[in-house]
């Protein structure tokens, strides 16, 4: 049976996804955990994320879930049947990006984790979304709770990725990209960028959104979300 797995980003956890997994539920999806295992590199977790989960898989991941799920399609494109990317860059780290992370890891590794991701929220999310008091606190929450080892692990991971695009044109299954036209942490740009090497995919714009945008905007990415897995025909994929 095909198999619907969420790819939650760097920090993040369920929380990430619970406005989708209701909409989803005739699908069945998995939040994937991957990520928060002592996996060192992408393709690490990548490698377990298909472990884990036999037989053939649709993979959504957001942010670095979507770095986890381009490599999966890498290491396995017989398996996947179906690829949603969402708020992602397939390109490898830059040195100003990976100069900034390697500041946040020593700051991480001094207990300082609030203090580096409470102004993050910025950045995160659209100025709109921004001011909702309830989102942000869960968002700072979730952070929080991933803990100081996580963030500077994946931070790492992140850091040391492989560039995505040498193999995005080799990808054959169906493909959603999707993003926030206000993302400021994997920028429109990334987006555009991986719907054109990716044979046949389709880019959809979430509007007034930034990086967050299953929490922000999760009435138009479940509404995308819906649609692009009714087209998939996947019977198999249906409780």
């Amino acid at each position: 049976m095909t198999r619907l797995i969420l790819l939650p980003g760097l920090a993040a956890d369920e929380t990430m996804w619970e406005a989708q997994v209701p909409a989803l539920a005739p699908w069945a999806p998995i939040v994937a955990d991957v990520h928060a295992q002592p996996h060192e590199t992408i393709e690490a977790m990548a490698a377990a994320l298909l472990v884990t989960h036999e037989g053939p898989l649709v993979l959504c991941g957001a942010s670095m879930g979507g770095m986890i799920a381009m490599e999966a399609a890498r290491q396995a494109p017989q398996r996947i049947t179906g690829l949603a990317l969402l708020g992602t860059s397939a390109r490898p780290e830059t040195p100003d990006m990976r100069k900034l992370r390697e500041g946040a890891i020593e700051l991480f590794a001094q207990g300082r984790v609030a203090e580096v991701i409470e102004p993050n929220v910025a950045f995160a999310f659209h100025p709109d979304q921004a001011r909702d008091a309830v989102l942000v606190r869960s968002y700072i929450d979730f952070v929080l709770r991933a803990g100081a080892d996580q963030l500077i692990r994946q931070n790492r991971a992140v850091i040391v990725r492989p560039d995505a695009r040498t193999h995005l044109a080799a990808v054959r299954c169906p493909t959603l990209v999707m993003c926030g036209d206000s993302d400021q942490l994997a920028p429109p740009e990334c987006s555009l960028e991986i719907a054109a090497l990716v044979p046949g995919a389709q880019l959809k714009w979430v509007p007034r959104c930034g990086h967050m945008l299953t929490m922000e905007r999760p009435d138009v990415v479940n509404a995308e979300l819906v649609a692009w897995l009714e087209s998939l025909s996947l019977k198999s994929l249906k409780t």
